[in-house]
């Protein structure tokens, strides 16, 4: 839609200028980006630069030209400037897909619709960035979040229950330890398990070259080397073309003592990753969790004290793993990290409460 004809106002103007420093800032955040990418992703960012000048421009003219005085961008897109200079990460883009989402342009009545329509496209532009970012991350982040949450939730409520029962801060903590290195080596020996067996069940499902040295000898109009390839979803008249091709050219190597067989080895490394590699991962994500509700009673803390210092040092861990999610995740931070809060406190009340009815019981 058009600007409307009526004479705009102070607090109009005031307006205009917070959207100007505001589109500035947001240009700003995408050179830096582009600054740090190459290739198509560089170029995407600095259309993106380019769209927001175009924004600037339109505030620019409404008010006559560059005013004297300027407000500050908001927090949010200060925010966004500050990390971009110094991280360029999957999480600015997260941020900046957030701050798209919520433009004003809907609601401003001097704001063109096409402004408004480009919003809205920023918004999906670096919601598919971002997306390209945590596919990159998506295994490497998923196990770190996970592992270090089980860690936060399972030993958290292992030390709630345990000293709700009344028992010495010195069985407390062993049991915190234990109940670390426990998770820990059953994370470790679990992901190991996991890599492995993915490992052998992907090499099994490969063709394997265990009739290579057969070929030479098959009949190149009657063989069944056609089934084998059906059997790997070729159609059958296709797999019939291939297996004469095939034949005819071992046949033809063998004749100059140079065949090698068709089939090659597959390396599954960098489809599932190394096993060792997995375990330590797990070990030391879940123990870095589990070692927080540990530390009141290291540094000599018990009772209700050691309590309360663990609730408060699991929640803030708990908040931070939560909002880092939903920001990856394109989702509210905030609503994610009470979400985590949520799940880690209501498993540590169970636990506390299951301690002092088991301490009333033995008492």
């Amino acid at each position: 839609m058009s600007a409307p004809a009526a004479a705009p106002t102070a607090r109009d103007r005031r307006r205009w200028a917070q959207y100007l420093v505001n589109e500035r800032a947001e240009a700003r955040v995408y050179r830096e980006l582009a600054a740090r990418r190459e290739g198509e992703e560089r170029e995407i960012l600095t259309a993106l630069a380019d769209a927001e000048g175009r924004h600037e421009a339109h505030w620019l003219e409404l008010l006559g030209g560059e005013p004297r005085r300027l407000p500050q961008p908001d927090f949010g897109t200060r925010s966004l400037g500050w990390m971009a200079r110094r991280f360029g990460s999957i999480f600015v883009l997260a941020l900046a897909q957030n701050a798209e989402g919520r433009s004003p342009y809907d609601e401003e009545p001097f704001a063109t619709s096409r402004m408004a329509a480009d919003e809205k496209i920023h918004h999906e532009v670096v919601r598919g960035l971002a997306a390209r970012g945590r596919r990159r991350l998506s295994g490497t982040f998923r196990a770190a979040v996970f592992g270090a949450n089980d860690g936060l939730v399972s030993n958290l409520a292992l030390v709630m229950g345990i000293g709700a029962t009344g028992v010495a801060p010195q069985f407390v903590l062993f049991s915190g330890i234990a109940g670390l290195l426990a998770g820990a080596l059953s994370m470790g020996a679990g992901e190991f398990v996991s890599v492995r067996s993915q490992r052998e069940l992907l090499e099994a499902t490969e063709p394997s070259g265990y009739a290579d040295a057969a070929l030479p000898h098959l009949d190149i109009d009657a063989n069944e080397l056609a089934l084998v390839y059906r059997t790997r979803g070729m159609p059958e008249a296709e797999a019939l073309e291939r297996a004469r091709r095939v034949v005819a050219a071992a046949s033809a190597e063998e004749s100059q003592s140079t065949y090698t067989g068709p089939v090659a080895v597959v390396d599954h490394h960098d489809v599932v990753g190394s096993a060792w590699g997995a375990a330590l991962s797990s070990f030391l994500f879940f123990a870095s969790g589990a070692i927080i509700p540990v530390l009141p009673w290291i540094f000599g803390l018990s009772g209700l004290a050691a309590i309360v210092l663990a609730l408060v040092l699991v929640g803030i861990a708990l908040l931070s793993t939560g909002a880092m999610v939903g920001l990856l995740s394109g989702g509210p931070p905030l609503r994610r990290a009470l979400r985590q809060l949520a799940i880690g406190f209501g498993a540590a009340a169970v636990t506390y409460v299951l301690g002092l009815l088991f301490g009333v019981s033995m008492g």
